[in-house]
């Protein structure tokens, strides 16, 4: 025998349902909501490391690119002397000079022991052009966006390396040395200079 339902339970039951279907879905838009913010979080931050990163490598070719300057234009001043006429044997070197007095530069007859070892000892030559400004304690690298500071003087060496194969000319290495805004960032450069007699045959040209 079958048993009908009271008509005032099955009203509760139909009026109850809209309300209990209906918080479903809200639910998933909020989980939506929240997965899409914690997206565009992760990419934000992704975003700024990449940023960042750019610019570290930028500062880094724009401090390599400044110490090989530096090292090139103490290359260019030794062999600016060296064409004075100042070509010798040399003598031995054992000491750090102060090569802004050319008086004082002098050529050496033993090598380097390893020229990438930097600050060169016990023997250099140390050279601050004009135009360039050393950082020290109390004037830190770049203090304004004009200010432009090197940790330490660019140095160079002059190395007599002998006569040339036909006798007629004497040759010396050249070796430059340069510094950016820290002693972490540096470069090491090499010229193999010829000082001959200075008797040039023009009607040859």
């Amino acid at each position: 025998m079958t048993r009908a339902m009271p008509r005032s339970r099955a009203r509760v039951c139909l009026r109850a349902c809209p309300s209990a279907c209906s918080s479903a879905p809200r639910g998933y838009v909020l989980i939506i909501g929240l997965l899409f913010l914690l997206i565009l979080s992760l990419l934000s931050v992704t975003m700024f490391r990449g940023f960042g990163l750019q610019e570290k490598i930028a500062g880094n070719t724009r401090e390599k690119q400044r110490a090989f300057e530096a090292a090139q234009g103490a290359l260019q001043y030794g062999e600016w002397w060296l064409g004075q006429g100042n070509g010798s044997a040399g003598a031995a070197c054992n000491a750090v000079i102060d090569a802004n007095d050319p008086a004082n530069l002098q050529v050496c007859a033993n090598a380097l022991a390893d020229p990438v070892n930097l600050p060169w000892t016990p023997a250099r030559a140390d050279y601050l052009p004009p135009s360039m400004t050393l950082a020290g304690a109390d004037r830190p690298v770049g203090v304004n966006g004009n200010d432009i500071r090197y940790t330490r003087a660019p140095s160079l060496y002059i190395h007599y390396l002998g006569l040339s194969p036909d006798g007629l000319s004497m040759l010396f290495r050249v070796t430059g040395a340069g510094y950016g805004g820290s002693d972490g960032t540096a470069a090491v450069v090499q010229s193999t200079y010829q000082l001959g007699a200075g008797t040039k045959d023009l009607g040859k040209e």
